[in-house]
């Protein structure tokens, strides 16, 4: 049996701000965010779970919090590995960021963050739940650019500050939406293994 990993990214967020949170504390869910949380549980709710992740950031324990809601036999477990990335932006407003198309990177010196560490971070994550959990289904509450890399890695395109256009893989978004599953299935236990990738959200845009 595969081992599969489904990453799903936290529902929207309250902003009124409209500011890049990071990882800023006390930024939850909106309202429209738990609807979305609610819908990726839905889909969820059938699958065999041999375990349930999260990142340490309020919105993702959240996120988590609705999935576990059909799994009360697993225990919520806090992952630091599945982490927002750490950078210098936290806090500033959308209006800076469109400017740099939501650049996290260039520019950003050590110890912040480059794409390379974190499909490194990732991939450490996904060698931990192949190990502990060969042959099962995992779930994991974790970040936007956090799957978006993971996905670059696993379709072998070079990583890039600004490469995140996921429709040419046939996926629903050109970025991986809030509270949308994203699974990486193993086949072997070969370490360099790279995974098949699949995507959903499970919802409709309105």
């Amino acid at each position: 049996m595969p081992t599969e990993i489904l990453f799903v990214r936290h529902g929207e967020v309250h902003n009124p701000d409209q500011v890049y949170y990071g990882r800023l504390p006390n930024f939850i869910l909106s309202e429209n965010g738990r609807r979305q949380a609610q819908a990726a549980a839905e889909a969820l709710k059938d699958v065999s779970l041999a375990a349930l992740f999260t990142s340490p950031q309020g919105r993702t324990q959240e996120t988590a919090a609705f999935i576990n809601m059909h799994h009360p036999h697993l225990t919520v477990q806090t992952h630091e590995l599945l982490n927002e990335v750490y950078s210098p932006f936290d806090g500033t407003p959308h209006s800076v960021m469109e400017l740099r198309n939501y650049d996290l990177y260039t520019d950003s010196p050590a110890p912040y963050e480059q794409p390379e560490i974190i499909v490194q971070r990732a991939r450490e994550f996904m060698l931990q739940v192949r190990r502990d959990y060969a042959g099962q289904k995992v779930a994991a509450v974790t970040h936007g650019d956090v799957i978006a890399f993971s996905i670059l890695w696993a379709k072998s395109v070079t990583l890039h500050p600004n490469e995140r256009h996921f429709v040419r893989f046939g996926f629903p978004d050109s970025y991986p939406a809030t509270a949308s599953i994203t699974t990486f299935s193993f086949e072997t236990d070969a370490v360099a293994e790279v995974p098949l990738v699949t995507h959903v959200r499970p919802y409709s845009l309105t």
